[in-house]
């Protein structure tokens, strides 16, 4: 499938970012890897920042390429829409960060010990790479938002 495709099918809508807008979400992407690898707070949250981070470098992806996704499965489809943009080979990252997904849903709304210290240590590690990956790729595709 294609982002063009998603589109048709009613789960993307065209967006028009801006340079300043993709500078915003990688500026809270940096804050929240660096937030949730601090000490002091829980596996639980520590998790949770770090797959806002994993989110918000997806979103850069998505805006960058003119889409946002529908209000429904709006996590879903931006985390999903990785391999659609940054190739095949991602497939394997986004059936993990559908993982994540469903883990941060229960940490957050069903009870209290979802997530361990390593599932939040290799969050954490995902989103750091991920973050040198989505740069590097808005360099080559779309210099001209690279904050």
């Amino acid at each position: 499938m294609s982002l063009k495709q998603w589109e048709t099918n009613g789960w993307l809508r065209p967006h028009k970012t801006s340079r300043k807008e993709i500078e915003n979400l990688v500026s809270i992407a940096r804050r929240d890897i660096s937030d949730s690898a601090a000490g002091g707070i829980s596996s639980d949250w520590r998790f949770g920042i770090a797959y806002n981070a994993v989110l918000k470098l997806c979103t850069v992806l998505l805006y960058s390429e003119g889409y946002r996704p529908s209000q429904n499965l709006a996590h879903y489809r931006t985390l999903q829409a990785l391999p659609l943009i940054l190739g095949d080979e991602r497939k394997t990252d986004a059936v993990y960060l559908d993982t994540c997904r469903a883990k941060r849903n229960t940490v957050e709304y069903d009870y209290v010990g979802g997530a361990t210290e390593a599932d939040a240590d290799e969050l954490i590690e995902f989103a750091r790479g991920l973050e040198v990956d989505v740069l590097a790729w808005l360099d080559s595709k779309h210099p001209e938002l690279k904050p």
